[in-house]
C-alpha cells in the first residue's frame, strides 16, 4: 500500500496525499461514491448533500482550494482529489501552496468489483480523441473519471467507461451543476447521472 495518506474532508491538512486507495468492505453492501469535478473554489450545495449520502467522495480536479474538500462530507469521510489545470499556486490561497504541492496528478480508488481511476483530463489530449487515450492511459481500469471541459458526459461503449461529471460549481455548468453517483459492488456497478437547475450565474453560455 502506498505511504502516502488519505484526504479526508474533516482533516485536510498538508500532508502527503495518497494516490491509491483500497477499500475492503467487510459487509456485502455496496459502496456509493460521488464523483464531482471543476468547483474552482466554489462548491455547489446541492451536490454537497449528494455527497453527505454517499461513502466516499472523488474530485476530478481544479478545487481552487481547500475549503471546497473541507465541505465535502461523505459518510466514511474520504475524500479522493486530484489536480487540475487551474489548481496553481496563483488561484490558491497562499497559506495553502504546501498542500497544493502535494496533490496527485491521478489517483487510483480500488473498489468491490474493480478499479476507479481519476485524473483531471488536461493532459489527455484533443477532445475528439480524449476517451481513446484515457483507456490506452488506464487499461486496468473498470472507470476512468475526468474533468476540465465542464461537461457532463458517460461512455459506457467499453471497458473502462470513461466519465466527466460535468461542474459542481458554477462556472460553465452547461444546465446547472451536476454530478456523479457510483454504486460499487462486487458483480455489478452502476451510475447515477444527477444535475440541478442552473441559475443565471452557472449558465455556460454566460460564464
Amino acid at each position: 500500500m502506498s505511504e502516502t495518506r488519505a484526504i479526508t474532508s474533516k482533516n485536510f491538512v498538508a500532508r502527503r496525499v495518497r494516490r491509491n486507495f483500497s477499500i475492503r468492505e467487510k459487509s456485502k453492501n455496496s459502496l456509493q461514491i460521488a464523483i464531482l469535478s471543476d468547483t474552482h473554489g466554489f462548491l455547489d450545495q446541492n451536490v454537497a448533500q449528494v455527497v453527505s449520502s454517499c461513502d466516499i467522495a472523488v474530485h476530478a480536479g481544479d478545487v481552487g482550494g481547500l475549503s471546497v474538500l473541507q465541505n465535502l462530507g461523505p459518510r466514511k469521510k474520504i475524500v479522493l482529489a486530484v489536480r487540475g489545470n487551474n489548481d496553481i499556486p496563483t488561484k490558491w490561497p497562499k497559506t495553502e501552496a504546501k498542500a497544493l504541492s502535494q496533490m496527485p496528478l491521478e489517483a487510483t480508488l480500488d473498489l468491490p468489483g474493480g478499479r476507479l481511476v481519476v485524473t483531471h483530463g488536461d493532459r489527455a489530449g484533443a477532445p475528439k480523441r480524449r476517451h481513446e487515450r484515457l483507456r490506452k492511459t488506464f487499461p486496468a481500469a473498470r472507470m476512468i473519471v475526468y474533468g476540465h471541459s465542464h461537461r457532463l458526459v458517460c461512455d459506457f461503449d467499453q471497458i473502462p467507461w470513461v466519465v466527466n461529471p460535468g461542474s459542481a460549481g458554477r462556472a460553465r455548468t452547461f444546465g446547472g451543476p451536476s454530478c456523479l453517483v457510483l454504486t460499487a459492488g462486487k458483480k455489478k456497478w452502476r451510475l447515477r447521472r444527477i444535475r440541478f437547475a442552473a441559475t443565471r450565474s452557472q449558465d455556460g453560455s454566460r460564464s
